[in-house]
């Protein structure tokens, strides 16, 4: 890597965290760019140069989020036995998706989502599209689902049953213990209805 490439890197990593930091204790709407700017330690026309927009920075920042709490729980569709390639990934996407950080987000889209459609496109664009097109795809070839799409919402929507009551504090976030029997109750659910 050259010095130049270095310091892009460097630049880009620095507006990255302070967007992050910005969105957290500002929200998407209430993020200015001169505040990223400003935590990042560079002027908004540099930040401009890495990002053309607060969309694009707003994205970027969530591959950040994606990359730090993994999606290997896709890795685990590729698993032989169906039933346990479903369990794991189960387990590994409850892991990703019932942390602080991602509720977090999940908090933000919920309030601020209906007045900046941007950002849940953003949103969508890093995690859920690519998740979903995946299952989609396992349930098609290994369970032979005439209606697969279907198939992702009703097993995404059973696994994430648990999150909006975490949302709004009526349980306390599961343990992961109470996860993972969570994601096995789900899946058994799942398969029992394909029978």
């Amino acid at each position: 890597m050259t010095k130049m490439e270095a310091k892009r890197e460097r630049n880009r990593s620095a507006i990255l965290r302070a967007a992050r930091e910005v969105f957290r204790s500002e929200g998407y709407v209430g993020a200015g760019m001169d505040e990223i700017a400003r935590r990042a330690g560079m002027t908004k026309q540099t930040v401009y140069r890495y990002f053309d927009s607060k969309e694009a920075l707003f994205q970027a920042s969530l591959e950040v989020g994606r990359e730090e709490g993994g999606n290997g729980f896709l890795d685990a569709l590729a698993i032989e036995d169906t039933r346990e390639a479903l369990t794991r990934f189960a387990e590994g996407f409850l892991k990703v998706h019932m942390v602080e950080e991602h509720l977090a987000s999940v908090r933000l889209l919920l309030s601020e989502g209906p007045t900046a459609p941007e950002m849940t496109r953003a949103y969508y664009a890093v995690g859920p599209k690519r998740t979903e097109a995946r299952l989609a795809g396992f349930l098609a070839e290994r369970l032979g689902l005439d209606d697969p799409e279907y198939g992702v919402r009703l097993l995404l929507g059973g696994l994430l049953s648990l999150r909006m009551h975490v949302l709004v504090g009526l349980i306390p976030p599961p343990t992961p213990a109470e996860l993972a029997a969570h994601a096995r109750r789900i899946v058994s659910v799942f398969l029992q209805g394909k029978s």
